[in-house]
């Protein structure tokens, strides 16, 4: 289907965009700093440790890809954006608690070392979810609507 009408320019454009930026964080992980490195930035989180962390470190960034990938191009796009719904809530849930616990840690978000924002983060979150929420309810919005 080809966008017309504005609101499903604005959808494309916010899907893709979001998409890239998954992918390209991912990719940096992947193939950047390498997934050891965010396994060690997993870890300072203190949530998880060991093989859990090893799991997890190795599993987030190929969800990023793959499903900023799937989200670009709205293939799957109901589970698509599960999945990056998903992705958002588990950074919130990590870097509230990081916060909420004083943690100075390096953030792991793009494979670097710098040190969290945490207001950066809690503002970069609060797009992501609007984001989320405009995909969603113009989703539901065309769904609802006779072909």
């Amino acid at each position: 289907m080809i966008p017309t009408r504005k609101s499903e320019i604005l959808t494309l454009v916010l899907r893709v965009l979001m998409g890239a930026w998954f992918v390209y964080a991912g990719g940096l992980k992947i193939f950047v700093a390498g997934l050891d490195r965010f396994v060690l930035d997993i870890e300072n989180y203190r949530l998880v440790s060991g093989q859990l962390a090893v799991g997890v470190g190795y599993t987030i960034p190929w969800l990023e890809v793959i499903g900023g990938l799937c989200f670009m191009m709205g293939i799957l796009r109901k589970g698509a954006w599960w999945v990056m719904f998903g992705l958002v809530m588990a950074f919130v849930v990590s870097v509230g608690s990081a916060w909420a616990r004083g943690l100075d840690i390096s953030c792991g978000c793009l494979g670097g070392s710098e040190k969290i924002s945490y207001w950066r983060k809690a503002a970069e979150f609060a797009v992501y979810l609007a984001t989320l929420g405009w995909i969603a309810w113009a989703d539901c919005k065309t769904e609802s609507q006779p072909q």
